[in-house]
């Protein structure tokens, strides 16, 4: 079976919005045990949207397009495409029920353009979309004019707002793949989350023991991106849910505490699931990260059970008022230092009547280095009831990376920590 991904929109062209649905919808594919064999980027206009699909319907059995459906001037995929395949459209009166209830039930006027939501192409299966407006729409392309063997070919077409296209995926569209596309072959893929060692770090720990599991076809890969590094099994056949049953097992020995999770697990969301599991809380006393690390707690449903406060103090003055930071401390050991750090975490884990805090103090730059605290040197606080630990960091980034870096680093050391039972 070929899959082939269409995104539309002129906004990934300009680069104005990162283009997530490639990367979504191919992970959640490949967890289905499906690969995508193509995936490409066009604009919203009509030549390179049936360009686009013409090529993909030539050579794959399904194309997905993203974009296009909604009520504005350039979303014209809904159209354009139904020019190519020739095909009139229809309104349809549940989907123009659907798109009245929506607004109705947000106590919000009806815009007369979103009743162009509601034409559907003659012949195609609604996919009801419960977020939003815009249906997904699937179409059989039966025959198939642009297959030189006239094969069938499915298309699928899903709104562009992620907040829309992926639960209308996991609902509609996965279970109609499932039954138009019985997987035959066996598949199985795994991704470990890790942190705290970089890509060649981790491909020198593992590839090694893992090479007797290559070598019989499993595909080892690794993605990088800020302070994590993905490892990726991949294996067909028979033996493929064992090939990576034994893959994952191996790094859990090589690498294990720098595992946070799998698949879709992020870090923020693991912490506050284990505190939650252990009935725990947490208070923050945030400085170079100007409260980044709250912001990432508080983005986990369940967090209001788990995190009491959150401190940003940014000044010494707040750290010495919020925190009771030492003034002696500061003046002798400077805001970036063990010291002060240590101060800080003990003061919100006691402001925040907490059994954990965090704290984090350093120099995101460009300037503020001194003699021996070079631009990017962080120190993290841990605080429990078994102790204070304070962590040296230099994580010489752009004030962004840094700060994201930082809460990273901070997240992780905190999560070893609680997983080790409050001893590091």
């Amino acid at each position: 079976m070929t899959i082939e991904l269409i995104n539309t929109g002129s906004e990934l062209m300009l680069g104005r919005v990162l283009n997530t649905h490639q990367q979504w919808l191919c992970a959640r594919l490949a967890d289905l045990g499906y690969m995508v064999n193509r995936q490409v980027a066009v604009p919203d206009t009509a030549i390179d949207i049936e360009q686009a699909v013409r090529e993909g319907l030539s050579r794959a059995d399904l194309v997905i397009t993203t974009g296009g459906l909604g009520p504005t001037c350039d979303d014209i995929t809904r159209e354009r495409i139904a020019g190519l395949l020739g095909l009139s459209l229809h309104r349809n009166a549940s989907v123009e029920a659907q798109i009245h209830a929506y607004f109705i039930s947000r106590g919000r006027p009806i815009p007369l353009r979103t009743h162009v939501e509601a034409m559907i192409p003659e012949g195609a299966v609604v996919l009801p979309n419960r977020h939003g407006t815009a249906p997904g729409i699937a179409i059989q392309v039966s025959p198939n004019p642009f297959r030189h063997d006239g094969r069938p070919s499915w298309l699928v077409m899903l709104p562009g707002p992620p907040r829309e296209l992926r639960p209308l995926f996991d609902t509609e569209v996965a279970p109609l793949i499932q039954r138009l596309f019985p997987a035959v072959d066996g598949f199985a893929c795994r991704t470990l989350k890790t942190t705290g060692l970089g890509e060649s770090a981790m491909e020198e720990l593992i590839a090694g023991p893992l090479k007797h599991l290559t070598d019989q076809g499993m595909d080892l890969g690794f993605c990088a991106r800020v302070g994590e590094v993905d490892v990726r099994f991949v294996a067909r056949g028979l033996q493929a849910d064992a090939l990576v049953a034994e893959a994952e097992f191996i790094t859990q020995r090589w690498v294990g505490p720098h595992i946070f999770g799998a698949q879709d697990d992020i870090l923020e969301s693991v912490v506050v699931n284990a505190l939650a599991a252990r009935g725990q809380t947490l208070a923050l006393a945030e400085s170079c990260t100007g409260g980044h690390i709250a912001n990432r707690i508080t983005n986990i449903p369940g967090a209001s059970a788990v995190l009491t406060a959150g401190f940003v103090t940014y000044a010494n003055a707040a750290k010495i008022t919020a925190l009771g930071v030492p003034e002696s401390t500061l003046r002798d050991h400077g805001a970036v230092s063990e010291q002060t750090a240590r101060a800080m975490a003990d003061g919100a884990r006691k402001a925040g009547s907490a059994d954990w805090a965090i704290s984090v103090t350093g120099i995101a730059g460009p300037s503020g280095a001194t003699l021996g605290k070079p631009v990017g040197t962080v120190f993290i606080g841990i605080a429990s009831d078994h102790g204070t630990e304070v962590f040296h960091q230099i994580n010489a980034f752009d004030r962004e990376t840094f700060k994201y870096l930082t809460a990273q680093q901070a997240l992780s050391r905190l999560l070893r920590r609680i997983q080790a039972g409050g001893t590091a």
